[in-house]
């Protein structure tokens, strides 16, 4: 029997940053793309809306930086983190440590705005879109290669189930993928389990040029200007927390900002204009990013926290290193063993770009969920702005990674030497204790 015919080279699932830049990346190619999604755009989503300066430059390859900033994009600076104890960590990506990004500033902008514009690219690029079609299964052949994926699109007499085939399939479609699910690729992570509620306002107090982190004892919340007089706000707490009482998403959220003083004044006077909306829980893991015949790019292939904003870049650039694997593995043919080959160095390249950055983001997510450590690393990088600048341009993407890793900066992070005064307060006690004084009276 014939084989079905394609309806497209590769069918995508998910038209947000990762599709589109997947996409568009493809058709550039000359590969036929069809991006498949359950929306209808524009529409919103639920997230920081933060891209770090590096972003920019794939914004730039795509031929939207103009666009975007055109539309309204905030400018951000830096970013300002807040501990539990008041002391505050302040970076900005213009600094001295001697690297640069492709822009000195980070930008943050609504998803109703940045997503049909990369959309509208991965068009223009010659990739086709089919908005309101929701993928429900991923099909395969009887050697378990995916060939295409199972749907539910609008009929004039209701949703009609149909199966939409492909040389190659990929999984663009988030948190909860259905194709890494439906793969068994999925292996999800027990710790941090937390859950962000995110709204909108306008007229908070004190916004300024950079992103904000507040973290607290019970969670952290995140506050950044995203252009056109909006103020994006995300309060993120562990998820048993967010299943406790039965307060609805809103109550939830206004509640966590009312009981900390010096964040409830600044929304006295604001205005919220978006709903509460929930995500997670977050820390979700695969095996690997790809199955024969699948690949998984963005927040489907690994997701771990929102605290250092890595979601749209991520997305971005995962599109970008994925489409060159995925076209080699077009050109092996279907059913060819020889198309896994290139899949699997897709894996091979994705850990070593981000595998630097899984473990900065890890060892923050230690420090956000222990008040204890967040109180000593903000005790320390508040008096070391030569250290926070290099933190926040790893978290901006264009400080590589094993700057803040290397033995030196963890043992100053760790190990910071005494300043004077410690250091004056040290030999008082030992002088104490040289001559007979009780060792603790200098703490008395």
């Amino acid at each position: 029997m014939p084989a079905s015919p394609l309806d497209a080279k590769v069918v995508i699932v998910g038209a947000g940053p990762a599709g589109a830049s997947t996409a568009w990346a493809l058709a550039r190619r000359g590969i036929d793309v069809l991006v498949l999604d359950r929306a209808h755009f524009p529409r919103d989503k639920t997230c920081a809306e933060y891209l770090s300066p590096q972003a920019s430059r794939i914004l730039s390859d795509m031929g939207v930086l103009d666009v975007v900033e055109g539309v309204g994009a905030a400018q951000l600076a830096g970013m300002v983190v807040r501990a539990p104890s008041g002391e505050e960590i302040h970076g900005e990506f213009a600094a001295r440590h001697g690297f640069r990004g492709f822009r000195d500033r980070g930008l943050a902008l609504r998803r109703t705005l940045l997503d049909a514009i990369l959309l509208d690219a991965a068009r223009a690029a010659g990739a086709r879109v089919a908005e309101g079609v929701r993928v429900t299964d991923v099909e395969t052949d009887g050697r378990g290669r995916v060939t295409g994926v199972r749907t539910l699109e609008g009929g004039a007499g209701g949703d009609v189930d149909r199966v939409r085939r492909a040389a190659l399939v990929v999984g663009a479609d988030g948190l909860r993928s259905v194709v890494a699910r439906r793969l068994g690729l999925v292996r999800r992570a027990v710790w941090p389990r937390r859950v962000a509620f995110v709204a909108h306002y306008r007229g908070v107090a004190d916004v300024g040029e950079c992103g904000e982190m507040h973290v607290e004892r019970d969670g952290y919340v995140g506050i950044a200007d995203v252009g056109n007089g909006e103020t994006n706000v995300a309060v993120v707490v562990p998820a048993r927390q967010a299943r406790e009482g039965r307060a609805t998403p809103a109550e939830l959220f206004t509640s966590w900002i009312a009981r900390r003083p010096h964040l409830a004044g600044r929304f006295a006077g604001a205005e919220r204009v978006t709903p509460v909306r929930a995500i997670g829980p977050f820390a979700t893991r695969v095996r690997r990013a790809w199955a024969p015949g699948a690949a998984l790019v963005g927040d489907a292939a690994e997701f771990f926290d929102p605290f250092t904003g890595e979601g749209i870049y991520a997305a971005l650039r995962g599109g970008e290193l994925a489409a060159p694997f995925i076209e080699e593995a077009c050109e092996a043919g279907p059913t060819a063993r020889a198309a896994d080959r290139p899949l699997a160095e897709y894996e091979r390249r994705r850990r070593a770009e981000f595998g630097g950055k899984w473990i900065v983001e890890r060892l923050v997510g230690a420090a956000v969920a222990s008040p204890a450590l967040m109180n000593h690393a903000a005790r320390v990088l508040s008096r070391r702005r030569d250290m926070a600048d290099l933190l926040v341009g790893v978290t901006g993407d264009f400080v590589p990674p094993r700057e803040v890793l290397r033995p030196g900066y963890l043992a100053r992070l760790l190990f910071p030497p005494l300043d004077g005064r410690q250091r004056s307060r040290a030999s008082d006690q030992r002088s104490a204790v040289g001559e007979g004084a009780d060792p603790q009276a200098a703490d008395r």
